[in-house]
C-alpha cells in the first residue's frame, strides 16, 4: 500500500513483528526551505562551493531533474544545471530538526539512528503498527514543518526499501508475508549490499529483478556469487533477521580530516590543520569517557593517492597534546614535502576510561 497522503488505515492486530523505516525528504533542502522559502519549487542543490573543490549534500527534486545527485561535484551540477542555486548546509538547523524527529520517535519504541535524518524503530510490542506510523509520519511534519517518507514491514531490509518507495512523503506498508511479493519487480540494486558491480554481475546472468534473483537456480548462481549466493537470495525473498540496536555500541574510531581548496604543500600550514584537527578529536573521546591507543594521519597527495600511517602506545591518551605529539611525529616521518589535498587525525584503539593520571607541580 502506498499513499501520499495520510492513508486510511483499518485497525488490526498486533503484527508479530513491525519495523518502521523514517527517511527525511531531501532533508538539507527542506531545512534550507524552512527560512528561504523564495527558493522552493527551484533546482537547488546544498553543499560546497563550486570554486573549492565541494560536493552536493543535498539535491531539490527539481534539481534532480537534471540530472543533479548527492556526492556530486558542485561543479559539475552546475555544469548539468546552470540556473541551480547553492547553499550551504545550516547544521545548526539541521541538527535541531533531527534531535526533534529522534525525540519523537522515542516515544514510540527502540529506535536505531543511521544518520541524521533516517532511523529503524521497533514497533513489535505495539498494538496495531500501522495506526502508528500514520501518527509518527504526521507528528515529525506537524512539528518540524519538514516531509519525510516511512515504510513499515516485518524487517529492516523490506523497511527501507518500503520509505524509498513513495517518495516524496511516502507512506509504504508491506504486511506479514508479503515481504517476496513486494521486492518481485523491483530492481536488484533496491536491496541492501547490491551496488552497482553486483547489479551489473546478476545482469549478466539475465537477472535484474529481485523476483528473479528470488528464483534463480542456486547452484548455477553459486558459480558466480560463491558462499554469497545464499544471502543474496534471502534478501531477493525479504527475508532479514537483524533487529533494531538501540545501542550502537562504543565507536571503533575517530577522526576528523580537512580537504584543502588548493594543494598545499606549506609545512607550517599543514601542522596548524593538525594542531586544530587534534583538539577536536581529543573532546570527542572525553565526551565519550575513552581513551586511545593508537594515533593514525591520513595523507592525500594532489594526484588522490591516499594512505594512512600510524603509532601505538601502550597507555591510552584522551588530550589534545599527546594527540598532536603524536601525529605531529607521524607527519614529519611520512610527509617528504610533496602537495596535499587532503590531510586528516584519527585514533582507534579505543577503550573506556578507568583512571587519569593527574599531574601535581612540585617545589624542588
Amino acid at each position: 500500500m502506498s499513499e501520499a497522503d495520510t492513508p486510511t488505515i483499518p485497525v488490526g492486530s498486533r503484527w508479530e513483528r513491525a519495523i518502521l523505516h523514517l527517511d527525511m525528504d531531501a532533508f538539507f533542502v527542506n531545512v534550507h526551505l524552512l527560512d528561504h522559502p523564495q527558493n522552493r519549487g527551484k533546482p537547488l542543490a546544498i553543499g560546497g562551493r563550486p570554486d573549492q573543490r565541494g560536493v552536493v549534500s543535498s539535491a531539490s527534486y527539481e534539481a534532480r531533474q537534471f540530472g543533479v545527485r548527492s556526492a556530486m561535484p558542485m561543479s559539475q551540477a552546475l555544469r548539468l544545471c546552470p540556473e541551480l542555486i547553492i547553499a550551504s548546509v545550516d547544521w545548526e538547523q539541521v541538527r535541531a530538526g533531527s534531535r526533534t524527529v529522534m525525540s519523537i520517535l522515542h516515544e514510540y519504541g527502540p529506535v536505531e539512528p543511521m544518520s541524521v535524518d533516517e532511523a529503524y524503530v521497533d514497533l513489535s510490542e505495539r498494538l496495531n503498527p500501522k495506526i502508528i506510523a500514520v501518527q509518527i509520519r504526521n507528528r515529525v511534519k506537524a512539528q518540524t514543518g519538514l516531509p519525510c517518507s516511512v515504510g513499515l514491514a516485518t524487517n529492516k531490509l523490506v523497511a527501507k526499501v518500503a520509505s524509498d518507495f513513495d517518495k516524496p512523503e511516502g507512506f509504504t506498508i508491506v504486511e506479514p508475508g508479503w515481504e517476496a511479493a513486494f521486492l518481485a519487480p523491483l530492481p536488484t540494486r533496491a536491496l541492501l549490499g547490491v551496488g552497482p558491480r553486483t547489479a551489473e554481475r546478476l545482469a549478466e546472468l539475465g537477472i535484474t529483478t529481485c523476483g528473479e534473483l528470488a528464483a534463480f537456480n542456486t547452484d548455477a548462481l553459486r558459480l558466480t556469487f560463491g558462499k554469497h549466493s545464499e544471502s543474496l537470495q534471502r534478501r531477493a525473498r525479504g527475508i532479514d533477521r537483524r533487529e533494531v540496536q538501540a545501542e550502537r555500541g562504543q565507536a571503533k574510531s575517530i577522526s576528523q580530516e580537512r580537504t584543502f581548496n588548493t594543494d598545499i604543500d606549506d609545512a607550517s600550514f599543514l601542522h596548524a590543520k593538525l594542531e586544530s584537527m587534534a583538539p577536536k578529536v581529543a573532546r570527542s573521546l572525553q565526551k565519550r569517557n575513552l581513551v586511545a591507543h593508537t594515533v593514525s594521519v591520513k595523507f592525500r597527495w594532489a594526484d588522490f593517492t591516499t594512505f594512512t600511517r600510524q603509532k601505538s602506545v601502550e597507555v591510552g591518551i584522551d588530550s589534545a597534546e599527546a594527540i598532536t605529539r603524536l601525529a605531529h611525529g607521524i607527519f614529519d616521518e611520512n610527509w617528504q614535502g610533496e602537495k596535499l589535498r587532503l590531510l586528516g587525525v584519527g585514533v582507534s584503539n579505543l577503550e573506556p576510561m578507568v583512571w587519569r593520571q593527574l599531574a601535581f607541580e612540585f617545589d624542588v
